[in-house]
């Protein structure tokens, strides 16, 4: 095995770690409208749980509000029941045909409530990160009862130091970015 594709291994593990987080935020509500909330909502469609945005047309027709036009109204009842039943703490109006959702005004201690939870997600995001940095330090360790010089574990430990800083750095931005933008009036 090349000394990169070692590390290859545990940098694509800090890839998705930094992936997941950045999915994680988007689905965060900051005070303007972004249909990405609902990126966790799921309709019953004929018997068949199924993600929002494949049975309806999402827009954000003005700063604090979402629109939803399901394809067909028959869903209406459904995707009302489902945001009634999410965590979003979004009340659903519908005029039969589409359904409204107005985003009211993030109170300043909401704001701090989210900035808190995002920090909390980036930490646990950092913790997972140096997980696999010291699950890759110890299968280096092992490598030296496969004569691999001290060097070369150096070397791969140096790396692998080196991946695990830039994905802390990474997710400290993507955490400070979003807490910017829940603090933004």
């Amino acid at each position: 095995m090349a000394t990169d594709e070692r590390i290859q291994v545990y940098e694509h593990k800090m890839t998705k770690t930094l992936d997941s987080l950045t999915k994680e935020l988007v689905t965060i509500r900051a005070g303007r409208a972004n249909p990405h909330i609902l990126d966790k909502l799921t309709v019953d469609y004929y018997g068949t749980p199924t993600p929002l945005q494949q049975v309806a047309n999402i827009t954000v027709p003005e700063a604090r509000m979402i629109q939803i036009q399901p394809w067909e109204a028959s869903l209406i009842k459904e995707i009302s029941k489902a945001i009634l039943s999410s965590d979003l703490n979004l009340n659903p109006n519908s005029d039969g045909k589409i359904i409204r959702l107005v985003l009211p005004e993030l109170t300043e201690e909401r704001r701090k409530e989210l900035v808190k939870d995002v920090k909390k997600k980036g930490e646990a995001a950092k913790v997972a990160v140096r997980n696999v940095r010291r699950d890759a330090n110890d299968a280096f360790k092992k490598l030296a009862k496969q004569d691999v010089s001290e060097d070369e574990i150096k070397e791969l430990e140096d790396q692998i130091q080196k991946i695990t800083d830039k994905f802390v750095k990474e997710i400290e931005k993507a955490v400070e970015e979003k807490s910017k933008e829940i603090l933004t009036v």
